[in-house]
């Protein structure tokens, strides 16, 4: 039972993702032929693995991370507060960032991670990219020999999902029809990658992964039919 959890026991967290190098050329020819292969099935006849490679970001071997933002509660009595705050810069680093809040602040069994879409994208992702830099892996994403009960994290699109495994809503979606404001300035997930090697503008990028960080929460809370967060009670550290 999800209103039985501890809020101050959870990290809320969203990530955003390019592709690692910014442009087609800059492939090796191997990994270009890896990459061929990879998205056969996604670009069937439509596209040129060249045209298909600004979707790069979405999986870990042909993607990078540029930020991780992370949000958790404080309480006290009546008091509630949300904090976030990100992680950016080059990817060892923002790697090597998280897991040392993992290790620091979310360490006990207890504690649990909770993303949209994380148990297929979020999680994984940080896993396979800290594997590629050659970075141990935190206790909460080290799934290996864990039994599916013993896993820490939590995953709204999984809640949402109620058992039906076809079923997929994406937070946009999600906020909507639970009644969740969404602020009107969000870039698209799909922009991402211009914002980061266009317009060289990781600011917006933070701030948009920032309130993603804050949608789940929103979303969360929803889920246990709690009242929703004010935005005098978030606050980015």
């Amino acid at each position: 039972m999800i209103s039985k959890l501890n809020l101050e026991h959870i990290l809320f967290l969203d990530i955003e993702t390019v592709p690692e190098y910014e442009q087609w050329s800059e492939l090796d020819d191997d990994t270009k032929l890896l990459w061929e292969t990879k998205t056969q099935y996604q670009r069937k006849d439509e596209f040129t693995p060249e045209d298909f490679y600004d979707r790069a970001g979405i999986w870990a071997e042909f993607g990078k991370i540029v930020c991780i933002s992370v949000g958790y509660f404080k309480i006290q009595g009546d008091s509630r507060q949300f904090r976030t705050t990100s992680f950016h810069g080059d990817e060892p680093k923002i790697l090597r960032d998280f897991k040392g809040l993992l290790e620091s602040h979310f360490n006990k069994p207890h504690h649990l991670l909770c993303a949209h879409n994380g148990k297929e994208f979020d999680f994984p992702f940080i896993a396979r990219r800290m594997i590629i830099h050659h970075i141990e892996l935190p206790f909460k994403l080290n799934l290996f020999g864990k039994k599916p009960w013993e896993i820490p994290h939590l995953d709204t699109l999984e809640l949402w999902k109620f058992g039906d495994y076809k079923h997929y809503t994406s937070l946009k979606l999600l906020t909507k029809i639970l009644g969740i404001p969404s602020p009107k300035d969000d870039i698209d997930g799909s922009q991402v990658r211009d914002v980061f090697y266009n317009e060289k503008d990781v600011d917006r990028i933070i701030i948009y992964c920032e309130k993603d960080t804050v949608s789940v929460a929103q979303i969360f809370l929803r889920l246990r039919n709690e009242e929703l967060l004010h935005d005098s009670e978030v606050l980015s550290v």
